[in-house]
């Protein structure tokens, strides 16, 4: 059995997810991986930070991009609990991403709406591990707004 699979690195960042449902944030969390090795941890900061672009996957690339020393994510993985929005989507596409695996689908906002691609031509894209457990966690969180 190995290690480091899939779900395993879904689950760090569905741990990431979690932070920003304590902080009231909506919970969105991502991990950046590169060589099997997590070199970047973030959630949505976009209350705290009072910053509309502090998306879990904006603050991924960054950490992700200090780590390396390069504006290039091209050997990397980003996990990430929600379909990236337009905007994260956009950063993605400039940081040349190797492959992006996301959880749950964004019907409202997410990058696959646009009929344009916008991810790099060599992204690969995997969708729906552990999106059960995503969807159930932001349906939690706009369920306790309304309250």
């Amino acid at each position: 059995m190995e290690l480091y699979t899939l779900e395993y690195f879904m689950r760090e960042a569905l741990k990431e997810a979690h932070k920003a449902f304590e902080k009231d944030e909506v919970p969105v969390g991502a991990v950046v991986v590169c060589q099997n090795k997590i070199i970047a941890r973030a959630h949505n900061q976009t209350e705290q930070l009072n910053d509309a672009t502090a998306h879990a996957e904006m603050l991924a690339i960054t950490s992700a991009s200090n780590y390396l020393g390069s504006k290039y994510l091209s050997e990397c993985v980003l996990y990430v609990t929600l379909e990236p929005c337009v905007m994260c989507a956009g950063a993605l596409n400039w940081a040349q991403l190797q492959k992006l695996i996301y959880g749950a689908e964004d019907e409202l906002r997410g990058y696959s709406l646009i009929k344009n691609p916008l991810l790099h031509p060599r992204t690969q894209v995997l969708k729906g591990i552990s999106g059960q457990e995503s969807k159930e966690l932001l349906s939690q969180f706009f369920k306790k707004l309304r309250e």
